[in-house]
């Protein structure tokens, strides 16, 4: 008998059917390799998105753009931060804001702003009108603040948007200093004649208009030689709005001694005149009889000056004084001579005038 075909019997690899087994082996291969280039190219484009839109944050968003401005006030570069589009402004807008269109650019310079730092963004919006709201916070010259920004688009460079401040962020603070047409701005020197549209006829009771940038504090004081006052902190935190202050300065101590020394000089003047009434003087005396020999005057009390504001200058306070008056005088009645030695209270005031040069113009008169 032949052998017996079992049906376990091997059967011997072909040629095709080793084809077949690696053809399945590349495909499964060739799917695996896709399917990890396909997450590649996932993980890459949400790489490069979440790349792209941290560089649009930092670099060309609204908040890229307001946070640029605020890094030029806090290292003091005021003529960079008035180049960025937008913060600059002319008459019209100025007009348009119910703002003064003189208002002076005295205080756009670095010397005039305090520090600025802890900048931080609050908020970022965009508006219904297309337009984006920037809220910051931040503390200046020691101060916390918080501003909105209104920033809208200003074309763009390549695929790259640009920006601009819809409304400029300077605001206008509107000073009235009575007393002095000199004053300082976070130290910096201002005089009123230089900025007011009316130059040196500016009138000193008015008040005058300076451009300032916002967020800024700015510090107000007047230190001359005949006046001075403590600071006034001034803090404008909105754009293209009005900050109103007005104070007075008051003599110094320095002034009130040159006011007292030139009215006891003047009234040392008077006592020289050797008349009953002299002349241009606030004090005399009366009699009727007749006078032996001409009088002599001495002050035996000098006024205490004191000054109190009088429009744009200055007043001397109604004080009093005392002169004596020594004279010999004959009774026309009889003939009799008799020495007259008296006392003769008188009071004072006075009007000071300060002039262009920063001299002063005193002049005494007799009160009631």
């Amino acid at each position: 008998m032949g052998e017996e075909e079992g049906a376990d019997a091997a059967v011997p690899d072909t040629p095709t059917r080793t084809s077949t087994v690696a053809e399945r082996r590349r495909r499964r291969k060739l799917a695996f390799d896709l399917t990890a280039l396909a997450l590649v190219g996932v993980l890459l484009a949400g790489a490069l998105y979440a790349g792209g839109n941290a560089l649009y944050r930092q670099f060309y968003s609204p908040t890229a753009f307001v946070l640029e401005y605020l890094q030029l006030l806090a290292d003091g570069r005021a003529s960079d931060a008035l180049l960025l589009p937008g913060v600059s402004v002319d008459s019209d807008e100025l007009t348009g804001a119910d703002l003064p269109d003189t208002a002076s650019a005295a205080l756009l310079r670095g010397e005039a702003l305090a520090p600025l730092s802890d900048i931080e963004v609050v908020s970022e919006k965009v508006r219904d009108d297309g337009d984006t709201a920037v809220t910051v916070s931040y503390r200046v010259g020691g101060h916390a603040g918080t501003t909105t920004f209104d920033v809208e688009r200003d074309g763009s460079i390549g695929v790259a948007p640009t920006w601009r401040f819809a409304e400029s962020p300077l605001a206008v603070i509107e000073l009235a200093v009575r007393g002095s047409m000199q004053f300082l701005v976070n130290g910096f020197a201002v005089d009123k004649r230089q900025i007011s549209p009316d130059g040196p006829e500016a009138d000193p009771l008015e008040p005058v208009s300076m451009l300032a940038f916002s967020p800024g504090l700015y510090s107000i004081t007047v230190d001359t030689a005949t006046t001075a006052s403590a600071g006034v902190a001034v803090l404008t935190d909105a754009p293209l709005a009005a900050v109103p202050v007005s104070f007075q300065a008051e003599p110094t101590a320095a002034f009130i001694d040159v006011v007292q020394t030139k009215v006891e000089t003047f009234l040392a003047d008077c006592a020289t005149q050797k008349v009953l009434q002299p002349t241009g003087c606030p004090f005399g005396y009366y009699v009727r009889n007749r006078i032996v020999e001409a009088p002599t005057w001495s002050i035996t009390e000098q006024p205490t000056v004191a000054l109190e504001p009088d429009g744009a200058d200055w007043a001397i306070t109604r004080t009093q004084a005392v002169a004596k008056i020594d004279v010999q005088i004959q009774s026309l009645f009889d003939g009799t001579l008799f020495d007259v030695k008296e006392e003769v209270p008188f009071f004072i005031t006075g009007k000071i005038t300060i002039l262009p040069d920063g001299t002063a113009s005193i002049a005494v008169s007799a009160s009631n």
